[in-house]
């Protein structure tokens, strides 16, 4: 048995995108459960879709996601180099092999030639695909067009009247006619390879196990077949993942909401839930668990439990998860990822017991990180009062409840949450005063509403200068 290999081969078009990271999360898994090596290769043949910088912000992205990469543009291997444009020579090598042998051919249609010749057969009803007219030229006329620098392409010449069937790990036995199969272009009149010949090529020579990728390419593995067995080399197993689909069923799309992995982290999911939920659409474990991490993952993950069946990518499983996350890991780790939030709103979090505490209260009712900073406001300004509001906090009952607060705290601050609680409940039952007359002025007094943390945890929180502060200005 070869020992696995897999890769992980983006364009440098733009951002990592959901999909593309499932595809990266599950190539990571399957080569961490089976002992094996993940390969980051960078597929940048389409060169008008390039996208200055894209590349490292894909590896970056990799990276903060805590998918390690074995070899790749960063980080090397003895199967490099791992950026296509960088590796020309190979493919041409490999396409003048495809032509010597009839493989292959030269195309010297125009694009104009090939709208009218698709828009004939769309007339027609017939399928669409290249009618061959350049197979027909004679080597006279080729070798013409080609020293008077005639532009052209090289197809690759699919046989005629064969079935293709190959085995899928996810979808089983797969059949596929060649008549639905066009003669693809394998190198542009640019000298770049197009996918289809690049991505064997490489596979062959990066010595891939397991092609893991979108059920979107299922339709060009006989292709991918044909290429293998015109060059006399073995294919890999073949894996192609469910669609991601919209809650209506519908695949989702990139203009839609499959926005950027660095844009749900900005939005304030953690990279923990992002990787839960992002494993199981399409996947599930033995128990049917919900939660799982990346250790567990790798532990757990197999290609047998792959659905053939679209996965919904549904946003409100996603904030639960994320939720759970929040109050799940440390507060210290919560700490560190919100501070770049609240620093957005000019607050310089200190890594004190406080702050701790602060969090810890407030992780407890939030989905996304960015809801921390909203829920603290009540720590960090005066909130402005309601009319009711207002009017409660004058009152006479408040007033009698907040100075008498008042002066136990001037000769006694509590020091604990039980010293807090005993205040409190002293100051109730010596002034006969109870539940919400009790509890109601205070909260207002201190953080200007009237739901929040128990009142133990504001005291810790405020610290005993902001609390006497804030009691003065409410009396007053």
């Amino acid at each position: 048995m070869k020992p696995v290999r897999v890769r992980f081969a983006p364009s440098p078009t733009g951002y990592l995108h959901i999909g593309g990271l499932r595809t990266a999360l599950y190539d990571y898994l399957f080569a961490r459960n089976q002992g094996g090596r993940m390969i980051l290769r960078i597929e940048d043949t389409d060169r008008n879709r390039l996208v200055e910088d894209a590349t490292p912000k894909l590896i970056r992205a990799l990276e903060t996601m805590d998918i390690r990469i074995d070899e790749g543009p960063a980080v090397g291997g003895e199967f490099g180099p791992y950026v296509q444009s960088e590796r020309l020579d190979i493919y041409h090598e490999q396409a003048d092999r495809l032509l010597e042998a009839g493989h292959a051919y030269h195309c010297f249609c125009s694009s104009e030639t090939l709208t009218q010749m698709r828009e004939d057969q769309q007339a027609k009803g017939e399928f669409v695909k290249y009618d061959r007219r350049c197979l027909k030229l004679s080597a006279p006329d080729i070798k013409s067009k080609l020293e008077s620098g005639v532009p052209h392409v090289l197809r690759l010449k699919m046989p005629d009247d064969h079935r293709f069937v190959f085995d899928d790990l996810i979808r089983g036995r797969v059949e596929m006619d060649s008549s639905q199969s066009d003669d693809q272009v394998i190198l542009k009149s640019d000298g770049f390879p197009t996918y289809h010949l690049a991505a064997v090529v490489d596979d062959h020579f990066m010595q891939i196990s397991h092609v893991i990728r979108g059920e979107e390419w299922l339709s060009s593995t006989p292709k991918h077949i044909w290429l293998y067995n015109c060059l006399g080399w073995d294919a890999p197993e073949w894996v192609h993942l469910p669609l991601i689909l919209n809650k209506d069923r519908s695949k989702l799309s990139k203009r839609m909401n499959d926005v950027s992995v660095e844009s749900y982290l900005e939005k304030g999911y953690l990279k923990e839930a992002l990787i839960n939920f992002i494993a199981l659409l399409g996947w599930h474990g033995a128990d049917d668990r919900e939660l799982y991490s990346l250790d567990e993952l790798c532990r757990e993950f197999s290609l047998d439990r792959v659905s053939k069946s679209g996965a919904v990518f549904d946003l409100t499983k996603l904030d639960w998860m994320n939720g759970m996350y929040i109050r799940s890991l440390p507060p210290e780790t919560i700490l560190e990822r919100v501070k770049s939030y609240f620093l957005a709103q000019g607050i310089d979090l200190q890594n004190d017991s406080r702050t701790c505490r602060m969090i810890s209260v407030a992780r407890e009712r939030v989905t996304l990180l960015p809801e921390i900073v909203d829920y603290c406001r009540m720590f960090y300004h005066k909130l402005p009062l309601s009319e009711s509001d207002q009017d409660t906090l004058g009152s006479d009952n408040s007033q009698k409840v907040l100075n008498y607060l008042q002066s136990i705290l001037e000769h006694n601050y509590p020091q604990t949450d039980e010293e807090v609680d005993h205040i409190v409940k002293a100051t109730g039952e010596d002034l006969q005063i109870k539940g919400k007359q009790l509890y109601l002025p205070i909260r207002l007094a201190l953080i200007r509403q009237p739901h929040g943390p128990d009142i133990a945890g504001i005291f810790m929180i405020l610290g005993q200068d902001e609390i006497m502060e804030r009691l003065r200005e409410a009396i007053q």
